[in-house]
Parts: structure tokens; sequence; C-alpha cells
């Protein structure tokens, strides 16, 4: 992780085929494109890789999760339940739909707690998005059996979690709907891009419209006979995007195996250290392999550790605790309400009190976790030397 260590002759094909026809637009142009539909390819990649009956590709892992949440009607009021570790686009979306983030613990698979939702469930609660944080699964079986019991909307956000996997099934779709990132660090990238995946027919056909400004793309080669059966946005990919992840995501295979390798390497080499344990993973043959984490004793050793693995040149390590984009503590501009315009919590008698939100079982886990980028480029040698480093660091 990322692809883009293995940008080759692949994706400058697919980028060359789009560029050759002069249609960049994903939609019309029929005679011009030469038969070449870089998105629409794409997306029946996807659905073959996840197994997803329906996927619509579109600009971001944001994008797809503002395309679900209007997909499955979440909007002005609604309350969703999100975990405080995730990126904050998974916040953001919720507000930009007019709904009410509300958050739940954490535990040590570093996803939402299912044990913990009934804690912050009301009348008001619409839908639960547990976050795929860091290449691998929440407890999703059990989230999912809290969702139907409660009879509420189920959306993964699994944009950090492409090619991982919870007994088999692909995550993203024990829900309604499930959320893919491609964007420039991701496992396999667009450049900018986004996926949502289903099983569910009419959720694909609202969000395919939504995508599009409401678009029901029923008007053949003339986009201005298309009926508008409903009012939507732009979230449109490019052919430019999609061709690049077309020749990614045939590389999925070889990425997962490729990081599952080097994870593996490094995880049992360090695994006799004294004060580490590894972060749980509810399904470790599903794991994607993006990451590997582990947590310290306490936040003091955690933040030694950190410093003493920079001066021993381990980079691309992550101390989550103090992360301006992926953890509610440093979220001020949730906290304050700091928005371009005026956002619908703000008019709620009741809304949240972000600014002084307590989740002390959230903070006892962060504090403690360090997450290490598994990348795809490393040698055996490179391999050798961060072991070294990893465990002068540990013993310091």
């Amino acid at each position: 992780m990322p692809g883009f260590e293995i940008f080759g002759d692949k994706e400058k094909k697919e980028v060359m085929e789009v560029l050759d026809t002069g249609i960049l637009f994903r939609y019309g142009f029929e005679h011009a494109r030469k038969g070449r539909w870089k998105a629409k390819s794409f997306e029946e990649k996807l659905c073959k890789f996840t197994g997803a009956g329906f996927a619509h590709l579109c600009s971001s892992g944001t994008a797809a999760l503002s395309i679900a949440l209007a997909a499955c009607g979440i909007g002005a009021g609604d309350e969703v339940v999100i975990p405080p570790f995730t990126f904050v686009a998974t916040f953001e979306a919720v507000l930009n739909a007019g709904a009410i983030p509300v958050f739940g613990e954490i535990d040590e698979t570093l996803c939402l707690n299912p044990d913990r939702l009934d804690d912050v469930v009301t009348e008001k609660t619409k839908a639960i998005i547990p976050v795929h944080m860091c290449g691998a699964m929440a407890r999703i079986d059990k989230i999912k059996n809290f969702c139907e019991e409660k009879e509420l909307i189920l959306i993964e956000d699994a944009c950090q979690a492409i090619g991982g996997f919870f007994k088999n099934k692909h995550l993203g779709l024990f829900g309604d709907m499930g959320c893919l990132s491609f964007d420039a660090v991701k496992t396999i990238t667009c450049g900018e891009g986004g996926g949502v995946i289903t099983n569910d027919n009419e959720l694909y056909k609202r969000a395919f419209r939504y995508a599009d400004h409401g678009h029901d793309h029923l008007g053949g080669p003339d986009r201005g006979e298309d009926g508008h059966p409903i009012m939507g946005a732009n979230y449109r990919i490019s052919e430019l995007n999609a061709a690049v992840g077309v020749a990614q995501l045939e590389r999925l295979d070889g990425i997962i195996k490729i990081q599952k390798r080097n994870k593996k390497i490094i995880k049992d080499a360090i695994s006799g250290a004294i004060d580490i344990k590894f972060r749980e993973i509810p399904d470790p043959d599903g794991d994607s392999a993006s990451f590997l984490s582990f947590f310290l004793p306490d936040e003091t050793r955690a933040g030694n550790v950190i410093k003493a693995l920079g001066k021993n040149g381990v980079d691309g390590c992550f101390y989550w605790y103090d992360n301006d984009w992926h953890y509610f503590k440093c979220w001020d501009h949730l906290k304050s309400m700091k928005s371009a315009a005026k956002l619908c919590v703000e008019l709620g008698v009741d809304k949240p009190d972000y600014k002084n939100l307590s989740l002390p079982e959230s903070d006892s886990v962060m504090k403690k976790t360090i997450s290490m980028l598994i990348k795809l480029s490393w040698t055996d040698s490179d391999i050798e030397q961060r072991i070294i480093g990893i465990k002068n660091a540990i013993n310091n």
C-alpha cells in the first residue's frame, strides 16, 4: 500500500486508450469513444472482485458516503452513529446530508464496539456507519445483527479496506450499502475516486441517479432526454481516473498477497516483545494487511516508542491519538462547528455537545495504539532493516 508504488505499463495503456478517443466524460459519446467505457469496466470488475450485485463508481470516498446516505434516505435531523476513529470525511458526509453524527465507543478492533451501541442509539437514530479502519474489519456480524434488531440502516465505510473480507464476504456487503475509496494513498488508486457497492437494486438505482444530478440515464445518446426522477449532485468520476483504476484493480490480488507477506514477516519478528499486544482482528484471514497495528501498555510508553521509531529510521508509523485527521480529539472544526455555511445540526435545540464529548474507552485504546503502513516496494533487505529499527525502538 498504496497502489501508486507499482504504477506501470498497465496504467499507461488504459489511460492512453481514453486519450486516444478524446472522451473523458463517462456518459454518452458512444460513436467517438470507440467502445471504451472505463468507468463501466471498473464497475463490472469491482462487482466480480467483491461479489457485489451492483457497483457505482464516483469521484471520491467522501462522495461515496454522501451517495450512500442519500440513497438510503438519510437526511435532516436523522442521527447516524459513527466511530471517533475514522477519517474526517465520515462525519463530514453525515453533516452535509443534514444529519447528526453521534459517536460510539471503539474497542481493540479499532472499530465501533457493538456492545456499546445501545448507549448511543435513540429514537432519532436512523443509521449506523461502522468504519473498517486500517485495512481490517469491525465486528461486522454483531453490528449487522444489532441493526437488524433495531431496524436501523447499516452503511459500511470500507474506504480503507478494499480487498478486506469477513468470513469470505467482502467488507461493504454486510449492510445496505458499502463505500470504497480509491484516492492517491489507498491500496489501489484512481488518483481521485470512490465507489458504492450493494446487493439492493433499488438502492443502486438511487445511487446511480443521485451521483449524476438525478439523471435516470434512459435518454439514450442525448443526455437532454434523460428523465430526472430525483434531485442529485455531481459526484461523477472521469474516464481518465477510472482508467487508472481498471489497471490497479487487476493488480489487487497481487497487492494483497504482498501486503500479507510483508506484514507477517514483521509481525512474527516482533511478536516476542514483552509489552506489545497486536490489534484484535475478528477474521485474520480477511485482513487486507495494509497496516500492522499494535498496542503498548500506556500512553507514555506509546509516545516514547513512536519517537524512537522515527529516530531509528522506521517511517510510515502513526500515533493516532494526536492525529489531526483521524481521531476526534483534534477535530476542532467539529467541536466549534466551523463551516462555510450554517449546518442543519446547528438549528437543533438538543444538538450534541461535541466540544465536551467524552469517550473514555476509545481514548484508552487510542492512547496506546501505533499503526505501521505496510508498503509494497520493500525489498527483503528493507524489511530486515525495518525489523532491526523496530526492535531498537521497542527496547530503547
